[in-house]
């Protein structure tokens, strides 16, 4: 049962969010910015060892914006070295000045891919859920 409300769900936001969904739309409202998604990576070339040498430092900085509520999320990645965090910031420019501000950063050892994230802006096409409904 729980297996067939998931794929509904997933069906349903594919159907909402294809461009050619068969009818014509009210285009949505921006969606805001809530999160960013950051994806870190060593940089191509850099030798993994000149990394570890940073790493403890890394580390303590890391956790010092994880409890500053900075990342709300880390992560490693799954199959290739690099982490992944959440962060508590919604401007892609401050999120890079403070991943720049990193020992790995700082030594030009690694780089991160930043992605905004926000709510799912299809679901304000169900019925109830556009602005200005009941």
């Amino acid at each position: 049962m729980q297996k067939s409300i998931t794929f509904a769900f997933i069906g349903l936001v594919l159907s909402l969010a294809s461009p050619a969904a068969g009818h014509a739309q009210s285009a949505n409202p921006p969606t805001p910015t809530t999160h960013i998604l950051a994806i870190g990576t060593l940089n191509p070339g850099v030798d993994p060892t000149a990394a570890r040498a940073i790493l403890p430092t890394e580390v303590k900085e890391t956790v010092k914006l994880y409890l500053d509520g900075k990342i709300e999320q880390w992560y490693s990645l799954q199959g290739r070295p690099g982490v992944a965090f959440i962060l508590n910031v919604t401007d892609p420019v401050a999120a890079h000045e403070m991943l720049e501000k990193l020992p790995l950063g700082q030594a030009h050892l690694m780089s991160f891919e930043l992605i905004p994230l926000g709510p799912l802006n299809p679901l304000r096409q169900l019925q109830g859920m556009a602005p200005g409904s009941p």
